[in-house]
């Protein structure tokens, strides 16, 4: 920051911006709406000067090109009732589809529970992809944004929602400009007759990740979580039946229908069906997102999809589902990473962000930072989590780690905070206690 700044002159205006999700191409700087990777001063300078237009999506994923290739047949399908409801949710049942947000809840169910509720009724899509070590759907919606509409529509056609929202976060400017441009060239397309599209824009704040949040933030009010019951799938947008689902779970939908759900559980490891997107950054040599088999380890997908670990760094810890997914040690490596095979241990894979720490990594001062960023995103409306978070984090600053006191603040949390957030904050605390008891004793490093 202080090198671009006398570097650039008083021309440019310099400032610090939120997550960009692009974690495994850090640092980064947006210039305009065009992100430099590996960033330097040198090369952000050099890339101000060159003025770049580049977009960050695929040029060759456009409207036409994703027709040609066969795009938009499945969906014109279903529109001309030539494919029936019933029988897509079956396909999608069968195929094990999960939502792919963080919480797991299966999509062909979940689809026949808000086609049980009375119309109108209302669909939300989750774009607001805000977890640190999180960049899977940004990936997706740069490689292939017809796939993923595709899904969407046909999503919104099997439950029969009249309204559509995209809820995309601000962080992601150039592809909520580029949703823009091709949700347009859709509807003129005439292949939204079921549905009326909108795209909104978030507000910068993790909290609306959780799906009553988003649905408060996209009626123009505040983004704070909803008490339950009643659910989403009852009572959601403007009132209504609403569907929830995640840009990636909509990204596989036409997939998974034309290739029938074998295609889907043919693939796993470890007694696990299906795949899976790990957006993986930290201390190995090839970051980035990785397909790869449900059920996986973390010690297999670092050393057959990540090229190993990064030279000179030994293979410490990791966070198997991001900040709220907790840290385990490499000795917990041989475990199969799914839904459902970490919670025993505290932890779970959530979204499938996954950050690898080495012995060059200072385990404490990881949870600090991770227990600060869950202070600066909680909303405040509940006070286990407001005051939880913000007296965790002065507890852990100051040391030494008073363990009983922190283990009660942590319950306090997770009892009594309204949504995920305050619930889950404590996990990388908690892990540390349970999982690095040796690293209690020595002096907060920094990470």
């Amino acid at each position: 920051m202080k090198d671009l700044s006398s570097k650039l002159g008083r021309e440019v205006r310099v400032v610090h911006a939120p997550c960009m999700g692009a974690c495994d191409r850090a640092p980064v700087c947006a210039i305009g709406h065009v992100q430099t990777f590996k960033a330097t001063a040198e090369t952000v300078a050099a890339a101000v000067k060159a003025k770049p237009h580049a977009h960050a999506w695929n040029p060759g994923a456009d409207f036409a090109v994703y027709q040609k290739a066969g795009g938009y047949a499945l969906l014109k399908a279903c529109i001309a009732d030539k494919r029936t409801r019933d029988e897509l949710i079956k396909i999608v049942s069968d195929s094990g589809l999960r939502g792919l947000g963080g919480a797991g809840f299966p999509t062909g169910r979940k689809w026949s529970l808000v086609r049980a509720e009375p119309a109108p009724r209302m669909f939300a899509v989750n774009a607001d992809e805000g977890e640190p070590g999180t960049f899977k759907d940004r990936f997706y919606l740069e490689q292939d944004p017809h796939r993923f509409i595709e899904g969407v529509l046909i999503a919104a056609w099997v439950v029969e929602a009249k309204g559509t929202y995209i809820y995309i976060r601000d962080e992601y400017p150039e592809l909520r400009l580029m949703l823009l441009d091709e949700i347009e060239k859709v509807e003129a397309a005439g292949l939204s007759p079921h549905t009326k599209l909108h795209l909104r824009r978030g507000a910068g704040a993790y909290i609306c990740g959780e799906e009553s949040a988003m649905i408060e933030s996209i009626e123009g009010k505040r983004g704070l979580p909803r008490h339950r019951p009643p659910y989403v799938a009852q009572v959601g947008l403007f009132g209504r039946p609403t569907l929830e689902q995640n840009v990636e779970t909509m990204f596989w939908i036409r997939d998974i229908i034309e290739k029938g759900a074998e295609w889907a559980t043919s693939q796993g490891r470890h007694e696990r069906k299906g795949f899976r997107s790990f957006s993986v950054s930290g201390r190995v040599k090839n970051p980035g997102v990785k397909l790869a088999p449900a059920g996986i380890t973390m010690r297999e997908l670092v050393d057959e999809f990540c090229g190993g670990m990064q030279d000179g760094h030994e293979f410490k810890a990791y966070l198997p589902g991001g900040p709220s997914g907790g840290i385990l040690p490499a000795s917990m490596a041989d475990i199969p990473l799914d839904f459902g095979t970490l919670e025993k241990y505290g932890c779970f894979v959530g979204s499938h962000a996954v950050v690898i720490l080495s012995d060059k990594d200072d385990i404490k001062a990881a949870a600090l930072n991770l227990m600060k960023f869950f202070e600066d995103e909680s909303c405040g409306q509940c006070t286990p989590c407001r005051v939880g978070t913000e007296k965790a984090v002065k507890l852990m600053a100051k040391g030494p780690w008073d363990v009983k006191l922190l283990e009660e603040l942590s319950t306090a949390m997770r009892d009594a905070s309204i949504c995920g957030l305050g619930q889950a904050a404590p996990n990388p605390l908690l892990c540390v206690l349970k999982y690095f008891p040796d690293e209690l004793s020595k002096p907060l490093g920094t990470w």
